[in-house]
């Protein structure tokens, strides 16, 4: 978000995004700040969760890392599209579930990264809560969220694309 903010700011005049793509990055960050606020093993509304499903922990990350792949589709395939590197169909949807799933494996290497520095206190910092697969699981939802992302966004996408155009 420290990062996010002023590049938007600083290229709304020369790049505006879509609207979606500014809603989409605004519920991004308030996913990371709770995340960051509670620590994501302590998130009370993946407490709501474990309890309403029967999990056996806080999968409060799981949202959050859905999250990492649903909103950099977006924002990879506005890219794409804008800046006419692809021009649509299954190549752009090929091209953007790579990207991010790059993004989450960039991620999870720091992750690694952090949990090499900190030894013990990587687990309770990383809320990976005992799960051997938890750097599996959570690339595996950044797939499905980039999925979910191009599947049920993609025609909404297209016309805010083409309106932004329009204005530009």
């Amino acid at each position: 978000m420290i990062i996010a903010l002023p590049v938007l700011i600083l290229t709304y005049r020369k790049y505006p995004l879509t609207h979606l793509l500014y809603f989409l990055i605004f519920l991004h960050c308030l996913i990371l700040v709770t995340g960051g606020k509670y620590t994501y093993s302590k998130v009370p509304l993946g407490f709501w969760l474990q309890d309403l499903f029967h999990f056996t922990r806080n999968h409060y990350d799981r949202i959050g890392h859905f999250a990492q792949g649903f909103v950099p589709a977006i924002i990879a395939r506005e890219i794409l599209l804008r800046g006419k590197f692809v021009n649509g169909g299954k190549m752009l949807a090929f091209i953007v579930v790579c990207i991010c799933l790059a993004v989450s494996a960039a991620y999870e290497l720091i992750e690694w990264f952090a949990a090499v520095m900190l030894g013990q206190g990587a687990d309770a910092f990383l809320g990976t809560q005992g799960d051997n697969w938890d750097t599996q699981w959570d690339m595996f939802m950044a797939l499905c969220g980039a999925a979910a992302a191009l599947i049920t966004l993609s025609r909404l996408h297209d016309g805010q694309i083409a309106k932004l155009k329009s204005r530009v």
